[in-house]
């Protein structure tokens, strides 16, 4: 039902006109709302949660472990939410898989989950979520002890054998995935012994904060971060703070429209995330970060951009990993930026909701800019964004990436296939309309 009441409109039509102004604030943190559930839900005692984000990705998260046996009260106004834990051995059995939508998040994080389980679990998904690939965290947990089938492709569903035994192992991280890293330290809280992560690129530590705040115990040293199996974890209070992805539309939004000045309230700038403002910067961007303190064992600040010149450059690839979410907004900022931006490392682009790489590539040429893809990345030519009708292919992000570029074009941006929206950020059009975007729905 939850996905009928969010959904958003297929289509935005965006008018060639507006700036942005005033102070806002973007809806809660999708990592942290997923991370929050799930981990309340294997507390013992109860857990409150504010400013979750009702977004269909991580409602669906919420539904499943409603499925698995443990009481969740809320979502109410403001995200208001307490979950019931039954600690790490009280979930039961679901009657029927568990269906998660378009989350890639949900399905990888519960199969490190699931695999320490008595009882077994099929993991379905929407025909997006289906394409998406499983093994890269399927294998690590197959070597642990885990017995989980996929499709000969390795994509969803996922069934996923319970009754195994799991032990701890050291796993030195081929690519840069913080979805696989938490997967498998979820899978360690279940498994003998020690589960140690060895990463070569840092990416988003939620999951460890989150362990941290529920008084489980993590050792971190280095690119090392490791748990024992068989402890337990406690209900605490958590705030989630605004989420960076989806402000970043509003800050590329800023940058690109003369006249723009905004403030961004309570975003969380965990320092695993905040790539996107340092690429911006080295763009060029005039954006000021008044940090405000610690909230739930994270960081937090006040976010304030002006519309500012931007030039061309080469992305370090050592931001890759902390901005990998935030490349569609990037891009627009790269379109409207004097020069040529160049984009390596990046292939896991290839492989989100959509391949971002070639959607972003494709409809920025619709608008009338010089793109080149590459297999790992892009090279973007800055020019005068023009208008017409490009296609998100269903990417939240990508279809708002299009939106705000209407600040800066010519003439009337068409984005088809837009529906996904509401998986990170219900109500952006009208967030997105009071703060100056002259956008509406066909």
């Amino acid at each position: 039902m939850y996905t009928e009441i969010l959904s958003s409109p297929a289509t935005f039509v965006i008018e060639p006109r507006g700036f942005l102004t005033g102070q806002l604030r973007v809806p809660g943190d999708k990592s942290i709302s997923h991370r929050a559930i799930m981990l309340g839900a294997l507390a013992e005692g109860i857990t409150y949660i504010k400013g979750f984000l009702e977004g269909e990705d991580t409602l669906a998260t919420l539904e499943a472990f409603r499925m698995l046996g443990v009481t969740i009260q809320g979502p109410e106004k403001g995200g208001d939410i307490r979950i019931h834990g039954v600690g790490l051995q009280g979930l039961q059995a679901p009657r029927v898989p568990i269906y998660l939508g378009n989350s890639g998040t949900s399905m990888r994080l519960l199969a490190g989950l699931f695999a320490g389980q008595a009882f077994n679990v099929e993991l379905v998904g929407d025909t997006s979520l289906s394409r998406r690939p499983m093994r890269r965290v399927c294998d690590p947990l197959t070597q642990m002890g885990a017995f989980i089938e996929t499709t000969y492709q390795g994509t969803p569903p996922l069934f996923i054998h319970g009754g195994r035994f799991l032990h701890g192992m050291e796993y030195i991280m081929p690519i840069a995935s913080a979805q696989v890293k938490s997967s498998l330290l979820l899978a360690g809280l279940y498994a003998t012994g020690e589960t140690r992560i060895i990463e070569s690129t840092p990416t988003r530590d939620h999951t460890e904060r989150m362990l941290i705040g529920f008084g489980y115990p993590i050792e971190q040293s280095g690119a090392s971060i490791s748990v024992q199996g068989g402890g337990k974890l406690y209900g605490t209070a958590i705030e989630v703070p605004a989420d960076i992805s989806s402000a970043a539309f509003f800050i590329v939004g800023a940058l690109i429209s003369t006249g723009s000045d905004i403030l961004l309230e309570h975003v969380g700038i965990n320092p695993t995330r905040t790539g996107v403002i340092d690429i911006l910067r080295r763009m060029g961007a005039e954006i000021e970060v008044e940090e405000s303190g610690i909230v739930g064992g994270e960081p937090v600040a006040a976010i304030r951009v002006k519309a500012s010149k931007l030039y061309g450059i080469e992305i370090p690839k050592e931001l890759v990993s902390l901005a990998i979410d935030e490349f569609p907004a990037i891009f627009i900022a790269a379109a409207c930026a004097e020069g040529q931006t160049t984009l390596t490392g990046a292939e896991e682009l290839r492989i989100k909701e959509s391949d971002r790489i070639q959607v972003m590539a494709d409809g920025l040429q619709a608008l009338g800019i010089s793109v080149k893809p590459t297999p790992d990345g892009i090279i973007i030519q800055g020019g005068q964004l023009q208008g017409g009708e490009v296609n998100s292919h269903g990417d939240h992000r990508c279809a708002m990436a299009f939106a705000i570029a209407g600040l800066a074009a010519k003439n009337t941006i068409i984005v088809h296939d837009c529906a996904n929206v509401a998986t990170s950020f219900p109500g952006f059009i009208g967030l997105a309309s009071a703060a100056g975007l002259a956008i509406n729905h066909a």
